[in-house]
């Protein structure tokens, strides 16, 4: 059994485990709350039907006998005749004789045996309210055999012969409750058991069947995640926001996206990585190759050589180093921004100024090559809010780019302009130009066009200036055409004077 299907099988056993419990807990609770109503429903009906008991029991007993001897004592036959007729009818009934405050003066059902016991009250006020309102309320009173519980009852005031008092009867005496607890008992067990055979069988049906359908998209983002697992990068829960299960389904797409997308860059990583690799070896190779050529040469024919030759050999040699450090250096720098270890240090600058410095030291490097370097400024241009030093470092990247791809009597241009919000820097040259598919890979790392490639160098100059674009929260682009030129564009935000 696979591990996608056994852990379906164990979360929809817990799930049908914890169903069935509870539904067997709500079963065992509405029993008890059945029988407890039903029981107070019973008791309810009980009181009302036996509303007038006390009250005829007065009418029907005391005509023409009294509760009292003529000593004033209880007149105790009366009152087992009494009790031993209505027990006849219903055992459960206890009949009490009370005196006005409560205090019981004789029942049939009380041991009266020793005068020194204390006396036994009832509760009046229940008494008064039963009365009050003419035994059309549910109301409970003491049981005086069971003080800790009370019970429902019939009760009236009697007036004979100047002797006042209480007939209380309790309805549901302690024979009652014997009896009752007994019918309740086995009605228990019997509907308790029951119950939890049709319970237990029906939950296990339903259960399994509802659990079923209610996992079935969970199963399905299961397999997905299995078969994603497995190498099947494609798989994709369809209509995720319609499942029931749509936060983790469109989760589940988000996160196999990304690592979809992770996994693309890292081939595209691991592609230029061997390209530079390539880049690098032949870039160090060739530069090494002319030091160690030329110092061999100087080691076995110095004597042979003339000055003119040793000095023409150690400025090759000096040139090839330079080369060889300029490399290293760019890789250097690109590392650390790529690495995230560059922290701009911004502040106000005049943009303008900056761009008349470098056209200056870059018209003495034209001069060379036979190419026209100029500016070209709008009047007061704004002073800008960036990095001076890595500004500067990113327009000689691109000045330098345009000098390795400018013929000779060409020309650059280094424009500086601006509008409401920023400063447009543009660098712009006469050279060979940049094919539209070449355009969207010459800003990354490593990669080179065909043009470039025959040129000295690893590509990694504009990816600098892309970094540092990047560290300033803004981009650079290209618009050129094949035979018409090149002009490299940014933006840099505006000074902007606090208040203003």
């Amino acid at each position: 059994m696979s591990k996608s299907r056994l852990l379906t099988n164990r979360l929809m056993t817990k799930l049908a485990l914890v169903f069935f419990m509870l539904v067997i807990l709500m079963g065992v609770s509405y029993i008890f709350t059945t029988i407890y109503l039903t029981n107070k429903h019973f008791e309810e009906r009980s009181q009302k039907l036996n509303a007038e008991l006390a009250n005829h029991l007065i009418e029907e007993k005391f005509q023409g006998n009294s509760p009292f001897l003529d000593d004033g004592s209880v007149n105790k036959p009366l009152f087992g005749d009494l009790m031993h007729d209505m027990m006849a009818v219903n055992r459960g009934i206890e009949v009490y004789l009370l005196d006005l405050s409560g205090e019981i003066l004789y029942s049939v059902v009380l041991s009266h045996d020793n005068p020194n016991d204390p006396a036994q009250y009832v509760n009046i006020d229940p008494i008064d309210e039963f009365i009050d309102a003419k035994g059309g309320k549910y109301i409970l009173g003491d049981d005086p055999r069971q003080p800790e519980k009370e019970k429902i009852f019939s009760a009236a005031k009697f007036d004979h012969e100047g002797k006042e008092g209480y007939i209380y009867i309790v309805l549901a005496g302690q024979e009652s409750d014997n009896v009752t607890s007994s019918l309740f008992s086995g009605y228990f067990m019997k509907l308790g058991l029951g119950a939890s055979v049709l319970t237990m069988v029906f939950v296990l049906f339903l259960g399994l069947v509802s659990f079923w359908f209610l996992t079935k998209n969970l199963r399905s983002i299961i397999d997905s995640v299995r078969r994603f697992r497995e190498g099947d990068l494609d798989i994709r829960i369809e209509n995720p926001d319609k499942t029931d299960l749509s936060v983790l389904a469109s989760n589940f797409n988000e996160m196999a996206d990304t690592i979809e997308k992770n996994m693309q860059e890292i081939k595209s990583v691991d592609t230029l990585r061997r390209e530079l690799i390539a880049n690098v070896s032949h870039d160090l190779r060739t530069p090494l190759s002319i030091i160690s050529g030329y110092i061999e040469t100087l080691q076995i024919k110095k004597a042979q050589l003339s000055e003119e030759e040793k000095d023409k050999y150690l400025n090759i040699i000096k040139g090839s180093s330079e080369k060889l450090s300029h490399l290293v250096s760019q890789l250097f720098e690109y590392s650390k921004l790529e690495a995230q270890q560059v922290e701009p240090s911004k502040e106000p600058f005049a943009m303008t100024d900056l761009a008349m410095d470098l056209v200056s030291k870059y018209q003495v490097f034209g001069k060379e090559k036979d190419i026209k370097i100029n500016l070209e400024a709008e009047d007061q241009v704004p002073l800008v809010f960036a990095d001076i030093s890595l500004v500067e470092r990113a327009i000689q990247n691109l000045l330098d780019n345009a000098l390795k791809f400018t013929p000779k009597k060409g020309q650059i241009s280094l424009i500086v302009s601006s509008d409401d919000n920023e400063v447009k820097i543009g660098i712009s040259d006469s050279g060979p130009g940049i094919k539209k598919s070449d355009q969207a890979i010459i800003f990354d790392r490593y990669r080179q066009t065909r043009s470039q490639a025959s040129k000295e160098g690893v590509g990694l100059g504009l990816a600098i200036v892309k970094k540092i674009m990047e560290l300033h929260n803004t981009t650079i682009q290209v618009v050129s055409n094949p035979n018409e030129g090149s002009t490299f564009e940014f933006y840099l935000p505006k000074y902007k004077i606090a208040g203003l």
